[in-house]
């Protein structure tokens, strides 16, 4: 009896009786084994990188530094913990506030304006806190244009004829960081209100609920996870914070790293209180992941339906506008028409040579993270994509955890090893150098804003359907040659948002820049920074005012692209 002979073996992912053309074996594996490999420990070289300076931190938990840390722990450790505490509170409270307002009244609520606040709610996303600081100090002083108009006004002579509140003060930085990180928890509020089901508003209203009880007893509970989502978010910005609660004399951690490291020269017991720090983040990120433990609801209709609104009646609708128009007033129109004044009236103090310098530094710092952070986020992401196993999804996690890790963190985690290597490098007679140059100053960036580009480009890749990766390798195409032709050419627009919104973080990014610029290459933030400090905000404000128009265009595309999104 003769036995039949045996049928090929198609590759991977092949239907029968395709060609497997660019798929000879090697070794006994195919070639896509080897590529599909070599995506899978890129990836995880990515991880360990993020994961890097985070290990470093919290290993120095283990290093004997008894005698600094017990003054530490016995004289500012504890105003360090109240401040910061405190801040969170208060930010979280602020944010909360503003957001979840704002984002119920413009997605539920029928007023005038209703479109434009929609997208312009978005605004004070792009000034970093610390410029509202240093704007709002200059404003309000005794000497800014508020109080010399008010004297004017009233004929007050001296500050014992008046009270006026203290700008630099812990209230000051929470009321500055809340108008600055609101719109994150808007954003996802305003997502999630979006998508909840018209039938469950409907039912409530057939109920007899009024906007106010349909708010609190269905719509909120529903968004609560987004609203965490968006709060932790902004928790986490607030303890990166170093410009402001610097420059308004508040202690908190971050500030406290600097000044111990720098200012005492003590670099383990930095690095322990850098260890402290990151408790409080772990908490945050386990709380935000606990809060959503059985939160799962679902909508049985399609978000695109058309929500049922409130109509509001005149006095409603005055004191909707006013709730949507201050947070915007105060946290992006008036700092900026302060700047561009003072932009202009000081034109030839702030628009000189040394201005065109700043910006070419913070240009090529910029443009080089943004093109790394997109090569490896696109690494990262579609290795996911060609192998969801479980330790590649925790590697992938690993590489995201930077943007939640503080920018002081993150300086100390890698000044740390980058010392070490330089000195090898010096033993081995090689005369290299990475520590304190703008290499290590990428690699910072791109620990501290990769996630921003993963995330983005990981949501683009879900929404390419499978089926396109199995009819390019049908036809013998390999995975990087799938991702070349197919996927990337499909991705343009994830791609530009990433490197978009990588380019204006880097723009602002304050405490890692401080701690780890190369000599005498200060960018736009540490200039503004630095003039702030100086009580020279005239000469900071064109850097202070190109910062902020940077920052807005990724919020702009940003509003119009969810426009679109929600009008098809």
């Amino acid at each position: 009896m003769t036995s039949p002979a045996p049928s090929p073996i198609p590759g991977p992912n092949l239907p029968p009786g395709l060609s497997t053309r660019g798929r000879q074996p090697l070794g006994g594996l195919g070639r896509d084994f080897w590529v599909s490999q070599g995506w899978n420990l890129a990836v995880l070289a990515i991880a360990a990188l993020v994961l890097l300076p985070v290990l470093v931190v919290l290993s120095s938990v283990f290093v004997n530094a008894s005698g600094i840390w017990g003054h530490l722990a016995t004289t500012v450790l504890p105003r360090y913990i109240g401040n910061s505490l405190a801040l969170m509170v208060g930010v979280g409270a602020g944010v909360t506030f503003i957001g979840v307002s704002t984002a119920w009244l413009v997605t539920l609520c029928r007023f005038p304006g209703q479109r434009l606040f929609e997208w312009a709610l978005l605004l004070p996303l792009a000034a970093p806190a610390y410029l509202l600081a240093y704007t709002y100090t200059d404003m309000l002083d005794y000497f800014g244009p508020v109080q010399s108009l008010l004297r004017q006004v009233f004929g007050w002579e001296s500050i014992q004829d008046y009270w006026f509140p203290q700008v630099r003060s812990l209230p000051g930085a929470i009321a500055m960081l809340s108008l600055t990180l609101y719109p994150y928890v808007y954003l996802l509020a305003r997502v999630a209100f979006l998508e909840q089901s018209v039938r469950t508003l409907e039912a409530s209203r057939s109920l007899g609920c009024g906007p106010w009880r349909s708010f609190f007893t269905i719509a909120l509970p529903l968004a609560r996870p987004a609203i965490v989502a968006g709060l932790a978010l902004a928790l986490m910005e607030t303890l990166n914070d170093f410009g402001t609660v610097q420059y308004f004399g508040v202690d908190s951690f971050t500030s406290g790293i600097y000044r111990t490291w720098f200012g005492m020269g003590e670099r383990v017991a930095a690095t322990q209180l850098s260890a402290v720090l990151m408790l409080f983040i772990l908490a945050l990120v386990w709380g935000e992941g606990w809060s959503r433990r059985q939160a799962k609801f679902y909508q049985c209709d399609s978000p695109r339906q058309r929500l049922p609104g409130y109509g509001l009646g005149l006095f409603q609708a005055l004191g909707a506008i006013a709730l949507c128009a201050l947070p915007i007033a105060l946290g992006i129109v008036i700092p900026g028409l302060y700047l561009l004044q003072l932009a202009i009236t000081q034109a030839t103090d702030s628009l000189n040579g040394e201005f065109w310098a700043l910006g070419r530094h913070s240009l090529s710092l910029a443009i080089a993270t943004a093109g790394l952070g997109l090569f490896m986020a696109l690494v990262v992401a579609y290795g996911l994509r060609l192998n969801p196993s479980p330790s590649l999804r925790f590697g992938a996690r690993l590489a995201a955890m930077g943007y939640a890790v503080p920018g002081a963190v993150i300086a100390v985690g890698l000044l740390i090893p980058l010392g070490r290597l330089d000195q090898m490098l010096d033993r081995l007679g090689l005369g290299w150098a990475l520590g304190g140059t703008a290499i290590a100053l990428v690699l910072a960036y791109l620990v501290r804003f990769l996630a921003v580009a993963f995330n983005t480009l990981e949501t683009s890749l879900q929404q390419i359907k499978p089926s396109f990766d199995q009819a390019s390798r049908s036809l013998g195409q390999g995975p990087t040659q799938t991702l070349l032709k197919i996927h990337m050419p499909l991705m343009t627009s994830g791609m530009l948002t990433a490197v978009m919104l990588v380019f204006v973080d880097v723009m602002k990014e304050l405490p890692a820049t401080l701690a780890m610029r190369p000599f005498n290459f200060d960018t736009l933030a540490i200039r503004v920074y630095q003039y702030a400090s100086d009580e020279r905000l005239a000469e900071a404000s064109a850097p202070a005012l190109a910062i902020l128009l940077v920052g807005l265009l990724p919020v702009m595309v940003l509003s119009w692209r969810i426009a679109v999104n929600r009008d098809r």
